[in-house]
């Protein structure tokens, strides 16, 4: 099942959920702080541990790709020759801001804000996120880096797919943006 529908859904039964938590209680209330924490020491956790498998695995097999532009930015695509093992810890390092900056949002979201309702949430969705992440999909379940877990991966998330384009990785279009690259006439 897509995971994008499988999130909005568990979303919006969760928001129902919710509802029906008395957040006034404050025993109620460490309590769903304590998940909270312990959810993002898992995920924390778990990229620590994909991190460790990338390193011991050390695949130098190198990898050649087109890099989409930013919308609207003007610029060209530009081509990128990298390791498996460098493009695993850049999409790792990705991972760990992703998730610092979940924290940091939900702490100034609950502590300056007084929300609470999220912590319920954010308690469940981030770990869910984690494990169907590419990276622990192939370092830690064993599935073979093929088809949709094929390196590059395609951008996840609300805006991934529309926000900057595809990423090529066919010879022709490695060909032209590294003739872009380095200053050659570009083919129109």
């Amino acid at each position: 099942m897509n995971p994008q529908v499988t999130n909005l859904v568990m979303m919006l039964g969760l928001m129902q959920a919710a509802k029906k938590i008395p957040f006034e209680d404050e025993k109620i209330l460490n309590l769903l702080r304590a998940c909270y924490l312990l959810s993002n020491i898992i995920i924390l956790g778990i990229y620590a541990y994909v991190g460790m498998v990338i390193n011991k695995k050390n695949d130098m097999t190198t990898m050649k790709y087109v890099e989409p532009a930013a919308p609207l930015s003007g610029e060209e695509p530009k081509a990128v020759t990298t390791t498996i093992k460098e493009y695993d810890q850049t999409q790792l390092k990705a991972a760990y801001k992703s998730t610092l900056m979940g924290i940091g949002m939900m702490a100034f979201m609950h502590i300056y804000m007084k929300y609470s309702n999220p912590l319920f949430i954010q308690s469940i969705m981030p770990l869910k996120s984690a494990f169907e992440s590419n990276l622990v999909k192939v370092h830690i379940f064993g599935k073979p880096a093929a088809g949709d877990l094929k390196r590059p991966w395609k951008a996840s998330g609300f805006m991934g797919a529309a926000g900057a384009g595809e990423t090529k990785t066919d010879k022709k279009s490695i060909e032209n943006a590294e003739k872009v690259a380095r200053g050659g006439a570009k083919e129109e």
